[in-house]
């Protein structure tokens, strides 16, 4: 395949005496920038311009922290804050104005609508919430001062910035006016500049990829990344099951944690009690256990559906609430639908 070729944007001039949040005269961002340079094919001159132009953000380095050690994981809480009254509103609202794109995705890569406005509900409420931080800051901070505490995830915040010099480059975007998350991640899907490189689709057919203003794009490009990660058609995410008395028979259906394992029978014999459709079910099942704070552990049995969505955030809790959301928003936009004949 040919590469793409580059329309390198004009960018801003790096101001003359530059503040103590820029990473103009670092010699670490220097060596940054020949290294991406050098891995993404990039005129060097632009990607150093590029890099003294973003700014350090010490909220990025705040937010990326996980909760402090000793904190209790909690399903009912987790839940509580995306399977809720105002994403399923504003769900079913886009799920009436887009619901021919809707079907069109699910028919062409077999994820269901459903589905795809739980992603795109949990991670932006439709397009309201798509973060307030320049990307360039946002990646620039987090792969030169990732903060202290936490496992080191500079390489792959590095590598992302990488990615989002080239895709500017590709594009003819000035990677200065690029919004994110504090973590980087761009448009209704919240798709990191790799999987924005990788899996975005021009979906609406006007000839560019445009994550943050055309639902069709992100729709599209939600679908196709769910397929591209294993998504099967007509088939749950996931079922309704009871666990084993037995500690040790328990445990083994735990220990391959969210990878499909085993079969109905298989989960049966060693005391498991599936839902009909559950049993019925042909694929590998893997028991799915999620924290609730003081209360019993809530459990599911996932299939590759399940574990298909936990490629695009790798948390069960993530993707038990992208499943329920999608539900409830279908749901919802049915019984309107229903109301207004």
């Amino acid at each position: 395949m040919p590469a793409t070729p580059l329309k390198l944007a004009n960018l801003p001039e790096p101001p003359n005496a530059p503040g103590p949040d820029s990473y103009a005269l670092r010699d670490d961002a220097r060596r940054l920038a020949e290294e991406i340079a050098q891995s993404q094919g990039l005129a060097l001159p632009w990607v150093q311009r590029a890099l003294a132009l973003a700014r350090y953000k010490e909220s990025a380095t705040r937010f990326i922290m996980p909760p402090p050690a000793g904190t209790p994981k909690n399903w009912s809480a987790y839940r509580s804050r995306f399977v809720e009254p105002i994403r399923i509103r504003a769900g079913a609202q886009f799920w009436k104005e887009q619901r021919d794109v809707l079907v069109k995705a699910e028919r062409e890569f077999g994820v269901p609508a459903s589905v795809i406005a739980g992603v795109l509900g949990v991670e932006t409420i439709y397009g309201r919430q798509m973060g307030s931080f320049r990307a360039l800051d946002a990646l620039s901070t987090l792969a030169l001062d990732f903060p202290k505490g936490r496992s080191d995830r500079s390489a792959f915040f590095k590598a992302e910035l990488g990615h989002l010099l080239r895709w500017a480059a590709e594009t003819g975007t000035d990677p200065t006016t690029v919004m994110s998350s504090f973590a980087g991640a761009i448009g209704m899907p919240q798709f990191m500049p790799s999987s924005l490189r990788q899996f975005a689709l021009d979906y609406d057919g006007d000839g560019r990829i445009d994550l943050s203003r055309s639902p069709a794009d992100a729709i599209g490009s939600v679908a196709r990344y769910l397929a591209l990660h294993g998504w099967a058609p007509q088939t749950p995410a996931y079922f309704d099951v009871q666990v084993p008395v037995d500690p040790e028979a328990l445990q083994r259906l735990l220990a391959p944690d969210i990878v499909p394992t085993f079969t109905a029978q298989e989960m049966v014999a060693s005391g498991a009690n599936l839902s009909t459709s559950g049993l019925a079910h042909t694929g590998k099942l893997a028991l799915v256990s999620l924290q609730n704070g003081d209360g019993p552990m809530v459990y599911v049995a996932g299939t590759v559906n399940f574990y298909a969505v936990t490629r695009y955030n790798q948390s069960s809790y993530y993707a038990l609430a992208v499943l329920q959301l999608g539900e409830a928003v279908q749901r919802e936009a049915d019984r309107i639908a229903l109301s207004q004949k």
